[in-house]
């Protein structure tokens, strides 16, 4: 099966619904958005470089003339810059919300918020984000598609360290991130019919994967872009989360050992329910203090 009958098959047309991205001028996505224009959804992109948006912006109308792309400023390390963001969109009738905006191996520093920038950047603004919005996407039947990782299977929570900031392996520190969001976001949404769809692209090349020192990525991005899914592939995971929900702990990935092939829906390694109680607590009273 080729992408185009993928699409086809799995996919069916937006018209007249209006789709939100966070991180939308990245690898994923931008493809991500090039899809969702071309099946006829409004788009609304929610990133902190205001130049890619608008050149992002500049390239789909030139493929595709009648879309309708509105840009939004969020700097998901600033926790003024997401309010502000959220603010605007209650204003906008978004019926899907893509939190696909992430970060791995960046230098680390403290928030405003007090977190973790890796801790904020993947979990405390996209849950803020999904709190504040989810009574717009309830009532219009939406879904949040949460980008989730096979790197949430690293290492359990820390009581004593919510935000991993005294680690410094970064595969430990994204992936305990990445446990927060997907769980807390189940655990939100449970009661909730068909809201959610936590999603994962498997590995394919982007600016996360790009984090090795400049030798070794020299080195080894040729043969990354030989062994992993392109982004123009990978992405359909992501997309078919506008298409399927998940619930009872599953998600949808590339079906070969979570990195390859097209997208499956498959049950993920959970968490213990203590755990998973601590970190929707942990969720609720992070967005309490900043509520």
């Amino acid at each position: 099966m080729n992408i185009k009958k993928w699409l086809e098959k799995n996919t069916y047309s937006l018209s007249g619904k209006t789709v939100a991205i966070t991180g939308a001028t990245g690898g994923l996505g931008r493809e991500l958005s090039r899809y969702v224009v071309m099946l006829g959804a409004n788009l609304i992109t929610v990133d902190r470089n205001q130049a890619r948006s608008a050149a992002l912006e500049k390239e789909l109308v030139a493929e595709f003339p009648d879309a309708k792309i509105t840009r939004i400023l969020a700097d998901m390390e600033n926790f003024g810059s997401v309010k502000s963001a959220c603010e605007q969109m209650k204003d906008m009738s978004i019926d899907y919300l893509v939190l696909n905006a992430a970060a791995y191996s960046i230098p680390r520093k403290k928030c405003d918020t007090g977190y973790d920038n890796v801790f904020q950047i993947n979990f405390v603004s996209p849950y803020y984000i999904t709190r504040e919005l989810m009574p717009i996407l309830a009532a219009r039947k939406g879904r949040v598609i949460a980008i989730g990782s096979i790197a949430h299977n690293y290492s359990a929570t820390d009581t004593d360290d919510i935000d991993f900031s005294t680690r410094s392996r970064s595969n430990l520190v994204y992936g305990n991130s990445k446990r927060y969001l997907m769980f807390s976001l189940y655990e939100l949404m449970k009661t909730e019919e068909k809201m959610l769809s936590v999603v994962h692209p498997g590995i394919t090349f982007t600016n996360i994967t790009a984090h090795y020192p400049p030798l070794i990525f020299a080195i080894i991005k040729h043969p990354m872009k030989i062994i992993f899914m392109r982004p123009k592939k990978a992405v359909l995971s992501i997309l078919k989360g506008l298409f399927d929900h998940t619930d009872g702990y599953s998600w949808i990935g590339p079906k070969l050992f979570n990195i390859w092939g097209y997208p499956l829906k498959k049950m993920l390694k959970i968490a213990e329910k203590a755990e998973i109680d601590r970190i929707y607590q942990t969720a609720e009273s992070i967005y309490s203090k900043l509520k």
